[in-house]
């Protein structure tokens, strides 16, 4: 199950399809967003499609009759009317037309009505309706999916669609599990289920049934469910950059670093496109600072090595992997900003000393010695504000039902820094334990306490690293048999008699780079087994408060009302 090589092969074959010849792709700006997520432009180039277009733009080009057009699109009703408006007086010779998910037969007559010229070639349905973002790992790019604990309307039918279109794609028929305790994941399993039965041809067509191996699962979470671990400062390469520069598209944006070189203002970070990258998702900071310094000495050898053109064989050595250099040189120069930008951002914001506190809360219970830290942090102005917010939320989960809980105090003193003093209260509302189903912080299971007191006593191997995602617990049950059925029940009833061997997760509310680690050395750690993580966005720290913020917008304070400075 990869997800990349899904959407890759339907995008190949829209190219192929169309035969040979100039060509154009028009597309919206969510599919634009999924061709980019895993074809560079020169990939795209050398499948002849040379120009990009979108089809809300009102670019005015003359006819380009010579042309063929590839048109890949989202079948929603604005897309069907802009291309309807193209039919009725085409610019170019030929239409390819490709929907990236299932489309109305209603939609196929309105554009067989415009097509008066007879200019379209091929109506078809691709299931390319998500934004591959890694092998193992997809997204919405949706932040704010929840109002309260309901859905909002849109986001239901985008992210039903789109697991539609994914298990099409990845020819799976799985049974859905939900989270019991969340409306919001029995409403997404049922709509999921519902399509699932309304394209049963579709999906007898796609997906041949093999009686022999275990039914796939879909299992359907809740961020509320583990509120914790996005609030966290990672160390690994993928997830430093997005947390301390964002990561949009694959792109990051290098425009308010002093010393970024001019074409740099905005570099791609793909690990399909970029061999450093890939091999470097998952390691720490400390391995990337050695691996540079390797990437380093390699590059410098190969320079040492164009320096020397003296003989003909020389030239013609250096013509043939000048292409080479000059890739490696941009490689090279592009991690070595980025990887100089977050160590300076970890030693301006003091974030060593950040994290460590982090990763107590979370990890452990000592309520005196955390509060002392806390108030000598709040009192330390070297220390940004948004910082304090995340620990003093972190603080607010940990210690909720404490006795000397001193949450009021802490709020004082955010308020007094001028920091988002409401995150805390408003994220208790989200996700304290009143919204939990789990043990999150492993305080009535037996095991999990049991696991805790032997990870003491072996002590830590990196204090930076010691918090793992509620989900590795979830996933390692689930693959095991031990999955708890009245906690995580199947639509429609449907039999759990057999230990999955592909499982596909997806997170209401946003998953996080740690947890697609989590995935990575879940597929490792267990040979026959396939997860794949998907989540309505990837959020950072700050996207996730703003998740918050959304899903809490007018929504009355229930179990935070004793906070009275708010």
């Amino acid at each position: 199950m990869n997800v990349i090589q899904a959407v890759k092969m339907y995008i190949i074959k829209m190219t192929e399809e169309s035969g040979p010849g100039m060509k154009v792709i028009l597309m919206d700006k969510e599919t634009t967003s999924i061709v980019s997520m895993v074809f560079s432009q020169s990939e795209i180039l050398q499948k002849e499609v040379y120009l990009f277009e979108r089809i809300d733009s009102h670019t005015k080009w003359d006819d380009l009759k010579h042309m063929k057009c590839i048109v890949f699109l989202r079948p929603t009703s604005e897309n069907i009317a802009l291309l309807s408006r193209e039919l009725k007086s085409p610019k170019y010779g030929v239409y390819f037309i490709y929907f990236s998910n299932v489309v109305s037969k209603a939609d196929i007559k309105t554009l067989a009505e415009c097509d008066e010229q007879e200019t379209v070639r091929e109506v078809q349905e691709v299931f390319a309706d998500y934004l591959a973002v890694d092998r193992h790992l997809f997204s919405f790019n949706i932040v704010g999916c929840l109002h309260g604990r309901s859905w909002n309307q849109h986001h239901l039918q985008r992210c039903s669609q789109g697991l539609l279109a994914l298990l099409l794609s990845l020819k799976r028929r799985p049974i859905i599990r939900y989270e019991a305790g969340s409306e919001a994941c029995a409403r997404l399993a049922e709509r999921i289920k519902e399509l699932m039965r309304r394209e049963a041809v579709l999906m007898d067509n796609n997906i041949p049934f093999n009686g022999d191996i275990p039914p796939p699962q879909l299992l359907v979470l809740d961020r509320r469910d583990d509120p914790v671990t996005p609030l966290l400062h990672q160390w690994t390469y993928q997830a430093m950059v997005h947390e301390l520069l964002t990561i949009d598209n694959n792109r990051v944006s290098l425009a308010g670093v002093q010393d970024a070189p001019k074409d740099m203002k905005e570099v791609v970070l793909s690990s399909e496109q970029d061999e450093f990258y890939a091999k470097n998702l998952y390691s720490n900071f400390g391995e990337i600072g050695q691996t540079m310094k390797s990437l380093m000495d390699e590059f410098q050898k190969k320079a040492k090595s164009h320096q020397k053109v003296e003989s003909i064989a020389d030239m013609k050595n250096f013509v043939e992997t000048y292409p080479l250099f000059k890739k490696m040189c941009g490689t090279v120069t592009k991690h070595v900003t980025v990887v100089g930008q977050l160590s300076s951002v970890v030693g301006s914001r003091r974030l060593l000393q950040v994290s460590e506190l982090e990763q107590e809360l979370a990890c452990h219970a000592d309520h005196t010695r955390h509060l002392q830290r806390l108030k000598a942090m709040l009192s330390d102005e070297a220390i940004a504000g948004t910082e304090l917010v995340k620990l003093v939320c972190l603080y607010a989960l940990r210690y909720e039902k404490h006795a000397a809980n001193a949450l009021p105090a802490l709020i004082d003193s955010l308020k007094s820094r001028g920091a988002e003093h409401r995150a805390p209260a408003l994220l208790l509302e989200y996700g304290g334990a009143h919204a939990r189903q789990s043990d999150l912080f492993g305080l009535q299971d037996a095991a999990k306490i049991t696991k805790r007191l032997f990870k003491g006593l072996s002590g830590v191997e990196n204090i930076y690293t010691q918090h793992t995602p509620l989900l590795k617990d979830t996933l390692e049950d689930l693959i095991k048999g031990k999955l708890r059925e009245n906690l995580y029940p199947a639509v429609g009833g449907e039999l759990l008699n057999r230990r999955p061997q592909d499982i596909i997760v997806f997170i209401v509310g946003g998953t996080t780079y740690e947890e697609a680690l989590c995935v990575h050395q879940i597929n490792q750690s267990y040979p026959g087994v396939n997860v794949v993580l998907g989540g309505t966005t990837i959020h950072n720290s700050t996207t996730f408060l703003n998740e918050v913020k959304e899903a809490m917008h007018g929504q009355h304070r229930t179990h935070t009302r004793h906070i009275r400075n708010l």
